[in-house]
């Protein structure tokens, strides 16, 4: 994926944190702000309104030498595709609706990954890497987080959330095929009626999560935690996920 193969450019904001508050106030439902590809770097734009806002190929990198970018931001149905997210912090931001194909993490570094931790991120379309990330207290539910066979494209792509800090996250009803998740912490996290169709569990800690109706349908389960699971029973493809055997109960 792109974080691999890209080399770290030199960032500083083009815009002013006054000039992107005057686009945004000019903004409309009809036509929304376009900051696609503008540089927004360590600008401090907490608490603002984004709504449906184009930020595709922004720059929105947070060094953390500054308070910086979208905590407790409006960025609702925001289209944040192919964005450079190192070190942004959009933890209590609203990305209800948001689109985040493609964007950019370089080197997968602790203190280059952006912050999600308490986002509302309901009905988001994301493929990202974001292994390690913050995402404790999202609420995820009803996101597409899981590869699209019919876009070939994205067929090619999984999200990859390795290691991610996924606690008490709310993943109801979520689509997490395929999706790597090995190692997540995903304690206490709500799972309910999630699909996790060949998703990678393996050392996940799942304890005390929900996973009622959940489909773990060929999802690798070596070294999974699922002590104090709720709702397992009620859940789906067991019999079929790999490695059930191998899960730690």
């Amino acid at each position: 994926m792109l974080s691999v193969a890209l080399a770290a450019p030199v960032f500083a904001a083009e815009l002013s944190a006054d000039e992107v508050k005057a686009a945004l106030r000019q903004a409309s439902a009809q036509a929304p702000a376009d900051l696609s590809g503008k540089d927004l770097s360590d600008l401090d734009l907490r608490g603002l309104d984004f709504r449906n806002a184009r930020l595709s190929q922004a720059n929105l990198f947070g060094s953390r030498l500054v308070s910086s970018n979208f905590a407790g931001t409006d960025l609702r149905s925001a289209n944040l595709n192919g964005a450079w997210l190192m070190g942004a912090d959009f933890a209590r931001a609203d990305l209800t609706g948001a689109s985040l194909l493609s964007v950019v993490v370089l080197g997968g570094e602790v203190k280059k990954m952006p912050v999600f931790a308490g986002a509302k991120m309901k009905g988001v379309r994301m493929i990202a890497d974001l292994p390690r990330a913050n995402l404790a207290g999202a609420n995820l539910s009803g996101a597409r987080i899981g590869v699209d066979i019919k876009n070939q494209g994205m067929g090619q792509m999984r999200t990859d959330l390795t290691g991610a800090n996924l606690a008490g996250v709310d993943f109801t009803g979520a689509d997490l095929n395929r999706s790597l998740l090995e190692f997540a912490d995903l304690k206490a996290s709500k799972l309910r009626n999630a699909s996790l169709f060949r998703a990678k569990l393996g050392g996940a800690d799942l304890s005390g999560a929900d996973v009622t109706g959940a489909d773990f349908t060929e999802a690798d389960l070596r070294g999974t935690i699922l002590r104090d699971v709720q709702g397992l029973a009620q859940a789906k493809g067991l019999d079929k996920a790999e490695n059930f055997d191998k899960a730690i109960r």
